[in-house]
């Protein structure tokens, strides 16, 4: 039989043992130790006029940035973004959206210049988006990230407003940002709901220094019917573009779950006015078009798994009760909801032939979803 003495002496033996493991392990392991990035040097920000619209995405002039990674594990790379016209864009190296680090931790990479830059460590498996409204947050393979803004002025961009259309909340976009190829500058103040509750989205501005108007629902609806009572758009330019679409903020022009209800004529004087879509556009299968006579419309469509249905119809009120102008169903190509949300814009194809030369408005009477 052991003695007590024997038992308490164990006994305290083992419980110093316990803390000191506990201590060391706590303080001493790198593999616990949170990981982090920094940035050493930025490049400037960029400067370029927010109403200029003849640039394009590959216009973007370069320079150097670097930093460093502590905690990083085998395998680990840096993914860089810059932030320029509303999206983050990946800055890619040789063709390839990674960054080695170097054995001390240091990186070293080009990027595209913007007014903010981030840094993600991530994971060998990460999956990372091209292009993005909203950059990802820690977890799902991000290890750690970090945001800076470029040194010195940037443009100062308008602030977004929320605001409630037909019972729902939407928010404004603001800053330059491409549609259809053509780059806009989008201001909130182009966008406001009337005492009865009809939406009204504006062009404004002069040749030369033309302001937009786009909004967009705060959450994702999924598979249903969407529907949109337009007042008469026949006034238009033929420069202005009305678009009526879902959208996801994340990937690339040709998979952001785009169906598209696209009122305008494209820059021609002479051409049809309504253009039904599901992107990508340059699959000939993939859009219809055709004329609609001036007054009041109803465009809807219906959004079900491997399935769009759009119809036109004259009149307020559904597609089934009013006279159907137009209507086509595509099966191909239709993409399944996840993070995409309704957005509704009315901006300058600046590529067209006849160019703007007044402001332009339009009225949305009603916002209806049906599951």
């Amino acid at each position: 039989m052991v003695s007590r003495p024997h038992i308490v002496a164990r006994t305290t033996t083992f419980s110093m043992l316990l803390v000191y493991l506990v201590l060391t392990g706590c303080h001493s392991s790198p593999k616990n130790s949170a990981s982090t990035v920094a940035f050493s040097k930025v490049p400037a920000a960029d400067e370029e006029s927010p109403y200029k619209t003849d640039i394009t995405e590959r216009d973007y002039k370069t320079d150097i940035i670097e930093g460093r990674v502590t905690g990083a594990r085998p395998g680990q790379r840096i993914v860089l973004y810059a932030k320029t016209d509303g999206r983050w864009g990946v800055c890619r190296q040789s063709g390839q959206p990674f960054t080695n680090i170097e054995t001390d931790g240091r990186w070293k990479a080009s990027v595209h210049l913007g007014i903010q830059y981030a840094a993600l460590l991530v994971d060998p498996t990460y999956n990372l988006p091209e292009q993005t409204e909203s950059l990802p947050i820690v977890g799902n393979g991000v290890v750690a990230l970090a945001v800076v803004n470029g040194e010195g002025p940037a443009p100062v961009l308008p602030s977004p407003k929320i605001l409630n259309f037909s019972s729902y909340e939407w928010t404004t976009s603001t800053g330059p940002i491409f549609h259809a190829g053509s780059r806009n500058f989008f201001d909130s103040a182009n966008v406001w709901t009337d005492e009865r509750g009809a939406l009204h989205l504006r062009i404004s501005g002069t040749p030369g220094k033309w302001t937009a108007a786009e909004l967009k629902l705060t959450r994702s609806l999924g598979y249903g019917t969407y529907r949109f009572q337009v007042r008469d758009v026949s006034h238009l330019e033929p420069s202005a573009l009305l678009t009526l679409i879902t959208w996801d903020g994340v990937g690339t022009e040709s998979n952001r779950r785009e169906l598209d209800v696209e009122l305008g004529r494209w820059g021609y004087l002479d051409n049809t006015n309504v253009k039904y879509v599901v992107q990508p556009y340059y699959v000939p299968a993939n859009s219809v078009a055709f004329r609609v006579p001036p007054g009041l419309h109803t465009h809807s469509f219906r959004w079900e798994p491997g399935k769009v249905t759009f119809s036109t119809a004259a009149g307020s009120g559904n597609t089934i009760g009013g006279r159907i102008i137009n209507q086509h169903v595509f099966t191909s190509g239709v993409p399944s909801p996840e993070g995409e949300s309704v957005r509704i814009a009315l901006y300058v194809f600046h590529q067209g032939h006849i160019p703007l030369k007044n402001e332009n408005e339009v009225i949305i009477d009603k916002f209806e979803y049906l599951p």
